[in-house]
């Protein structure tokens, strides 16, 4: 029966992920056009766009290889895979051990290589654009999230996620290595996702536009695979930082039916904070040149470093 409740949390957990990624996407826009007082679109608007997009035809490029047709799958499931082992709602749970930091890195790391790759593969101009300024972008938030890993797991003892999430309940303190990687990872996080000031998913202008101008050639169920991953994208990370530095009312190893339920509605309650703060900082600043991105993720490494840095000096800081 405990082997049965295992599996049944863990694929919770991986439903949850993939229900809720494009139900965030939509409480986002909505708090924006609220916020502007405006009536917005629904908050269901995004799951019918990619119902829209599965019934349509798949119309490929003459030129395009098989790494364009099999990118949108192997991008999508990489992200899946990434979002899927971050501690939601329960820590301790069956696949928790591989919940590394390091490995969810890589995974997004996969995932972003086949990107630019698929942008490169039709031999489009906006394709090339959008990757050589992707992988400008990941040069900056790599090591950046290098030292984020480092100064989390410098305090936990840890690189995993569920220990991490139990080390922050059972020893919560204010420090400031704390406070500047969640400073650091709320940078990534907005420019690995491409909102704004780095990017604006809304627009198209050619000058500016980074994730859209890789996907410009897809169409059907390949950019339906591939907007999906990018709402589990936007998740993971708002997981993430809530598994890190909010893990209040996550269920312990081992809880029950009763406790997981409260820990869902708990995690369902953080993302909605999550994707309202996020909303509301897109509305309060403006969309930044291309140029300046660079200085922005230099920031969180900075900070980053920074933090690494102050745990060497003081381990009371």
């Amino acid at each position: 029966m405990a082997m049965i409740l295992e599996i049944a949390a863990q694929g919770a957990q991986m439903g949850l992920v993939l229900a809720l990624s494009p139900l965030l996407v939509g409480l986002t826009r909505k708090a924006k056009a609220r916020l502007l007082r405006r009536r917005g679109p629904s908050l269901f608007q995004p799951y019918r766009d990619l119902l829209r997009l599965l019934r349509k035809e798949t119309v490929l490029a003459e030129n395009a290889s098989w790494l364009f047709r099999s990118a949108p799958y192997l991008i999508f499931a990489a992200t899946w895979v990434a979002a899927a082992l971050i501690p939601t709602f329960a820590t301790g749970l069956m696949f928790s051990w591989s919940g590394d930091l390091i490995a969810i890195a890589a995974l997004l790391g996969s995932a972003r290589f086949f990107l630019a790759l698929a942008g490169m593969d039709v031999g489009t101009s906006f394709g090339g654009i959008g990757s050589s300024r992707e992988t400008m972008f990941a040069s900056f938030a790599e090591p950046a999230t290098i030292m984020i890993v480092f100064t989390v797991s410098l305090i936990a003892g840890s690189t995993q996620l569920s220990e991490i999430a139990a080390s922050t309940l059972s020893h919560y303190e204010l420090r400031v290595s704390f406070g500047l990687a969640l400073i650091a990872l709320a940078i990534v996080a907005i420019a690995e996702n491409g909102r704004i000031p780095v990017d604006n998913p809304a627009t198209h202008l050619e000058l500016t536009m980074v994730h859209e101008a890789m996907v410009l050639e897809y169409s059907g169920r390949h950019l339906a695979m591939i907007e999906l991953a990018s709402a589990l994208k936007l998740l993971l990370y708002l997981s993430m930082i809530a598994c890190i530095f909010a893990p209040w009312g996550m269920a312990p190893a081992g809880a029950g039916a009763r406790a997981l339920g409260l820990g869902a509605l708990a995690y369902v309650a953080k993302m909605a904070v999550g994707g309202f703060l996020l909303a509301f900082f897109e509305i309060s600043t403006a969309k930044m040149r291309v140029f300046r991105v660079p200085d922005f993720l230099g920031a969180a490494l900075m900070l980053g470093l920074l933090g690494t840095l102050l745990l060497f000096v003081s381990r009371s800081l």
